[in-house]
């Protein structure tokens, strides 16, 4: 108020001094017209500013009296509204040392023990003020239980001139508790209510159908829709069914949180469907939140059943806040008999081959034969159409290098594998971009090419995870195949146009689906051996395919010794740490964890290895346990008897802490 005071009687004083001035000039051209009113001017001017100044005076006086006036009765009426404020208010030091409390404040808490709160509340207050760093703005936000309410705290606060004892720096508040309860049960209503769309999918329903009597059809398919509809029921949802495998349900958000803690029981119920064949009924579950409109929503549950499908099936998966939440998974993948979708994509490859200028085949960063045989098929498909195409391979680690060394020598490979710099220069718009043996894309060999065409075809075989590659225009994603070079396999059969397949190439396609399912003892189907057979045809030396992955004695005493200091955990789950920094860990650990499960009493294992500048693991099972859900949470993946993951920023005993508390999750999980 001073201030303004102060203000007002400046302006005041300005204008004074302006009309002061005109006078006086006026009075000067007068005296220069006529000298003789000279002195007579000058009588008049004192005589003016002396009554200015005595107005100015008894203006100033009465201004201040009257700022005063109003000073007091602000301050009377501050005080009242203060002390007789419609919601509790409360003045106290971050000490917890209460200076006053309104009468409202009292009443509001009189069953509770305020003061206790109050203290915790303070020093809640002071540690935030002594971290935060914006020390110009004094408010005060927070929000706290009380009671059964909930209370939005607003407040002022200020240094306290006096020290405690400690000399640590304290403050005096002024906190405003506004009841808040209403408003959040209002909000949380309005979002309970909201819209939420789930797709459900039979995963092997045309197989199950081509498999059991005519007679029994209907009444699978009446315990099928008994058991889902069953379950929309406990929901309250609509259930609507737009294709003979395949459900649409809508609930309210409010049920959400239900479902998720009862982990989708509906995918173990489905499974107790008993059938004549020796088959397993599995469902598929996509749910989002996610969107303004039932379109928005119902697309982002499409896109959430493209992910479940490509992890195998048998598991559902919530999409909230911009983020998949995974259950279930547990049960092995089903091979599909039928190979026309092989066919229709050998030949939609085809077309896309001959529309192109030229084929640029990539695999995962550090390739395998698997990535390397699956590359070479597909090289050998754009050659038998007389298109120029290219292997990108910028580096490879020693699980390749017999390989490697073989095909090099061939004077027909010179030009077929290419490096970062090359790759970059020959793609173009009119490039198609093959990715193989990987669908993530922060996992191929060189991301920047993903950037540089919009024909993107990819082929792989791994469960699908979030960040996959989602902009391709054919995509052959199988995860019951045993390797990228199965499927690829496949395509070179289904070309309409005949391959001839030189001998080093089907080798090579021969070592992916090798090494992959270990000597064809993991991950094998009809289809597997049917691939096999072929490669077989085309003239494989399955002894010098063998060689290319042997391994030398020091590695094999590596191997023993990692085996030599596993340790059990769960009765049936071995870990084991390979502590040397090699940049050949992630071999040495997969070779590792192999050898343990030979061991009988071992269901699963992880072998933990030292990068230098990453921790990697590599996980493997019968198939009792699921080892990819495991590494899933580690930011890993794979399938559920083949998983790896990477890990930076840990030591190899932090990860062997973490892995083990994963694992005990998974069965938390599994056990509810």
């Amino acid at each position: 108020m001073q201030n303004n005071n102060k203000k007002t009687f400046e302006a005041i004083v300005s204008k004074t001094k302006i009309y002061l001035a005109i006078i006086a000039i006026l009075l000067i051209l007068l005296c220069i017209q006529n000298i003789y009113f000279i002195i007579p001017s000058i009588i008049v001017y004192t005589l003016i500013i002396l009554y200015t100044f005595w107005t100015n005076n008894k203006r100033k006086t009465e201004l201040s009296k009257h700022i005063q006036e109003l000073t007091i009765n602000v301050d009377s009426v501050a005080k009242n509204t203060l002390i007789n404020a419609p919601f509790p208010l409360v003045i106290l030091e971050t000490n917890g040392n209460i200076i006053w409390k309104s009468s409202k404040f009292v009443s509001e808490f009189a069953n509770i023990d305020i003061n206790n709160i109050l203290v915790e509340l303070a020093k809640e207050i002071k540690q935030e003020l002594d971290n935060t760093k914006n020390k110009k703005s004094k408010s005060i936000l927070k929000q706290v239980d009380i009671g059964k309410n909930k209370y939005k705290i607003h407040g002022e606060y200020i240094k306290n001139k006096f020290k405690d004892k400690r000399k640590q720096t304290e403050y005096v508040m002024i906190l405003y508790f506004i009841d808040d309860t209403e408003n959040i049960k209002l909000i949380k209503k309005y979002e309970d209510s909201k819209m939420c769309i789930g797709i459900l999918k039979v995963d092997n329903y045309e197989e199950i159908m081509q498999r059991i009597d005519n007679e029994e059809k209907p009444q699978i398919s009446a315990k099928i829709e008994k058991v889902i509809y069953d379950w929309t029921k406990e929901t309250n949802g609509i259930m609507l069914k737009p294709e003979r495998d395949t459900y649409v349900y809508v609930f309210e958000k409010e049920y959400l949180e239900e479902i998720k803690n009862n982990k989708f029981d509906i995918l173990d119920e489905i499974k107790e469907i008993e059938l004549s064949a020796a088959l397993q009924i599995t469902l598929s579950i996509s749910v989002s939140d996610e969107g303004n409109t039932p379109y928005e929503k119902y697309k982002s549950a499409l896109a959430g059943m493209d992910i479940v499908l490509g992890r195998g099936g048998d598991q559902a998966v919530v999409k909230e806040n911009e983020k998949y939440n995974f259950f279930g998974g547990r049960a092995q993948e089903v091979e599909k008999r039928t190979k026309v979708k092989a066919r229709i994509v050998a030949h939609a490859l085809e077309e896309l081959m001959h529309e192109c200028n030229n084929i640029i085949v990539m695999g995962h960063a550090n390739p395998d034969i698997d990535s390397i045989g699956a590359g070479l098929g597909v090289y050998r498909i754009a050659k038998n159409l007389q298109k120029e195409a290219y292997i990108v391979n910028d580096n490879y680690g020693n699980s390749i290098q017999s390989f490697i060394d073989v095909i090099t020598k061939d004077e027909n490979y010179n030009d077929v594998f290419i490096e970062k710099n090359e790759a970059l220069s020959k793609i173009n718009e009119e490039t198609l971009l093959v990715i193989v043996d990987t669908n993530k894309r922060n996992l191929v060999e060189l991301p920047e090419l993903l950037q540089k065409t919009e024909k993107i075809v990819v082929i792989d075989h791994h469960r699908r995870s979030t960040d996959y590659i989602d902009n391709a225009i054919l995509t052959f994603h199988e995860v019951y195949a045993s390797s990228a070079s199965e499927l690829v396999t496949e395509l070179i059969q289904y070309t309409e146009k005949e391959i001839e397949l030189p001998q080093i190439e089907a080798e090579a396609l021969y070592g992916g689906i090798m090494v992959d399912t270990k000597n064809f003892a993991f991950k094998t189907g009809v289809r597997t051996f049917e691939a096999a057979a072929y490669l077989r045809k085309c003239g494989v030396d399955i002894l010098k395919v063998k060689k290319w992955f042997q391994i030398d004695l020091e590695g094999y005493n590596k191997i023993a010794n990692i085996v030599k200091n596993a340790e059990m955990v769960k009765d049936t789950i071995g870990i084991s740490i390979y502590e040397d920094i090699d940049k050949e860990a992630s071999l040495i650990c997969a070779k590792a964890a192999d050898e343990l499960l030979t061991i009988s009493e071992v269901t699963a294992s992880f072998v933990i290895g030292n990068l230098g500048d990453k921790v990697c693991i590599s996980g493997r099972s019968v198939g009792d346990i699921n080892v990819q859900v495991i590494l899933e949470k580690l930011g890993g993946g794979g399938h559920i008897t083949l998983a790896g993951a990477q890990v930076e920023n840990m030591t190899c005993i932090e990860v062997k802490e973490e892995l083990i508390k994963r694992i005990n999750e998974y069965y938390e999980e599994i056990s509810n």
